[in-house]
């Protein structure tokens, strides 16, 4: 029996335990920048696949709007 491990949704549930780990207590720079590199990892791992070029596609449209609309 072999197990596999998605690395995209490993990385995908360490960012969220990192994010709900400390609401309390305030974070220092160095776990900040950790969780940063993290989820960049994380979107670098999910852009090639069909749902990250959804989530691309519809952040275009979001920002292209935002933009729009902040043009007189």
């Amino acid at each position: 029996m072999e197990l596999t491990i998605n690395v995209a949704v490993l990385l995908a549930v360490i960012i969220f335990v990192r994010i709900r780990h400390r609401k309390v207590q305030a974070r220092s720079r160095n776990d900040q920048w950790l969780t940063v590199f993290l989820a960049l990892a994380f979107g670098v791992l999910i852009a090639p696949t069909a749902f990250g070029q959804g989530v691309f596609g519809f952040v275009g449209q979001l920002a292209q709007g935002v933009t729009q609309s902040a043009s007189p």
